[in-house]
């Protein structure tokens, strides 16, 4: 009887992200699967929450809404401030900077540069967006008392 996937498993995947449109955001590598422990939060909910009670061999799609990704898009967190904030940086539309806010460090991107002010966008670059998911299950397993403890996934021979 081959394992389900559960919380504090380690799980490797085989995956394609596709927006509707089918374009493709991100996808493993040929013989380079995904190595995570189930449950601890490193995929977003809704990929999180596909995989669950899967076991090896099972291939299946998911649909994942924003709200179980990357949420969805908030107009309040684009804002202009003062160009002079950049210092000496250049700043180009589609750069991403750490910025400090009210609620700690938060990664913005430029939208638009004007002479003397800079819109950034606080919201996720996939913020709103529908994802499609193409998953393969290709291990699962038991995960050992020092993967746990370090929080990932060690690979053959390695313990730091």
């Amino acid at each position: 009887m081959s394992e389900t996937i559960a919380p504090n498993k380690v799980v490797a995947i085989n995956y394609a992200v596709k927006t509707e449109d089918g374009q493709t955001l991100d996808q493993s590598k040929d013989g380079s699967p995904l190595n995570f422990i189930h449950g601890r939060g490193m995929l977003i909910p809704g990929l999180e929450n596909a995989l669950e009670g899967k076991s090896v061999g099972d291939s299946f799609t998911a649909e994942v809404k924003p709200e179980e990704a990357y949420g969805e898009r908030h107009d309040g967190l684009i804002q202009t401030v003062p160009r002079n904030l950049f210092g000496d940086n250049e700043v180009q539309p589609g750069m991403q900077f750490r910025a400090s806010t009210d609620q700690g460090e938060q990664s913005v991107v430029i939208v638009e540069v004007k002479d003397d002010e800079v819109t950034v966008d606080g919201n996720h670059p996939l913020a709103g967006v529908n994802l499609n998911f193409d998953v393969e299950v290709v291990e699962v397993r038991e995960a050992t008392e020092q993967e746990l403890e370090h929080g990932h996934v060690h690979t053959e021979g390695e313990d730091h």
